[in-house]
């Protein structure tokens, strides 16, 4: 018997592990860039507030790009948006090591690596594996997906630190650059012929009714403004838990790991979730997630700053950190069909990198003014416990309904 009995089709697998395997190198780089923030700060002297800035620039254009391209894989198919974003990301990577203003790394690190990124992200990626699967295989598939960017986080996140030790914070990011060249013969297998894609019919209206209606439904504002404060959370942490972990006195080597753990223990939180959403309500999940991040933030404030304070934390952390993103596509999913789902979806992870641009930035000032995150820290308890209320009112079908109809 196989452990995901609506996952029994070749082509289905194919499709999903596709999609993963491509994730893994986009997200996997992306979310290890705090990583950088050190050692860029201290070859260029921009500052730990203009190098926030232009990682924060970068949060906002990943959410922005998302709608975008997947307006354009809705009409024109995913495979020309993978292809021009994953040399868009390389040329990104490739000159950043280049620069030396404030300018210059905001269009390199905070315009062309998010663009190239997040044209291969998400809203894409799900997009296209949701219009070559049944329904019945979606939700797990969509967990499996999720779950390439969280492993992906867990490979590269100590390779990359490693490689800042030995060959600097330039040839480590060069490296990057050409890793990210391996995800074109896995585009080239998703986006094949042997996927027959199972693609809704044009609704009447088309995709400016669809977007119209859609930003009209209070279900879907109450999604955003979840996913808002979930893209804060997320962006903070990602670029300045190094820098928190050097505060505390440890070594940067525990910031490596913490981000890798994160991105292991998400592993197990997407596939959770990804089982869940066939069995309970989406929103309930969203609510309970939302809600545990707040505990977890707590607990960690009132324990003592040792490694094992932050593993344990990564742990915690991990298991949702991106895995509330299988319930937020299905929920969308689920309200509007599939047919716009990577346009409709990619407005979602907008409103959620609105909410990173803040976290990464805020968290640079706040570091800055202060000298710690204490506030910013405050922030993110009562964001997580607000976006765990938020999502109650969403009015989505019970589960028994979704199945017989």
């Amino acid at each position: 018997m196989s452990l995901f009995p609506s996952m029994n089709h070749r082509g289905v697998w194919i499709t999903t592990l596709m999609a993963s395997a491509i994730l893994m190198i986009t997200m996997g780089t992306r979310q290890s860039m705090g990583l950088y923030v050190g050692p860029l700060n201290t070859d260029t002297g921009l500052g730990i507030v203009t190098i926030s800035l232009a990682m924060a620039v970068g949060q906002f254009v990943w959410g922005a790009i998302q709608p975008i391209a997947g307006a354009f894989a809705d009409k024109y198919g995913p495979r020309p948006v993978l292809l021009y974003g994953l040399l868009i990301l390389v040329i990104g990577s490739a000159l950043t090591p280049f620069v030396t203003s404030t300018t210059g790394l905001i269009l390199t690190l905070g315009v062309l690596t998010a663009i190239g990124s997040g044209s291969c992200s998400f809203s894409v990626l799900l997009g296209a594996a949701a219009q070559r699967m049944p329904t019945e295989s979606r939700g797990v598939a969509s967990g499996i997906i999720n779950a390439g960017g969280s492993f992906g986080q867990f490979v590269f996140a100590p390779i990359i630190q490693k490689l800042i030790q030995w060959v600097g914070w330039m040839g480590s990011m060069w490296s990057m650059a050409a890793v990210a060249l391996l995800a074109i013969p896995l585009l080239n297998r998703l986006t094949s012929d042997t996927h027959a894609p199972s693609k809704a019919p044009d609704p009447e209206g088309g995709l400016k009714k669809a977007v119209q209606d859609a930003l009209k439904s209070p279900s879907y504002l109450l999604l955003h403004l979840g996913f808002f404060t979930c893209g804060f959370h997320i962006a903070f942490l990602v670029t300045h838990l190094p820098t928190e972990v050097g505060l505390c006195g440890l070594s940067p080597t525990v910031a490596s790991w913490s981000l890798a753990i994160i991105g292991l223990a998400n592993i197990a939180g997407s596939l959770y979730a990804g089982s869940c959403i066939n069995i309970y309500r989406s929103k309930y999940v969203l609510a309970i997630m939302y809600s545990s991040r707040a505990v977890l933030v707590l607990l960690y404030l009132l324990a003592p700053k040792t490694e094992w304070t932050f593993y344990v934390f990564a742990v915690g952390l991990g298991f949702t950190w991106l895995a509330t993103v299988p319930p937020t596509a299905a929920l969308v999913g689920k309200l509007f069909g599939i047919r716009y789902l990577a346009t409709l979806f990619g407005l979602t992870l907008l409103s959620h990198q609105i909410g990173g641009f803040l976290g990464a930035y805020l968290g640079g000032l706040a570091l800055t003014i202060n000298g710690d995150y204490q506030w910013m820290w405050y922030a993110d308890i009562a964001l997580s416990a607000m976006a765990g209320v938020i999502n109650l009112p969403i009015k989505e079908a019970p589960i028994a309904k979704l199945q017989t109809a």
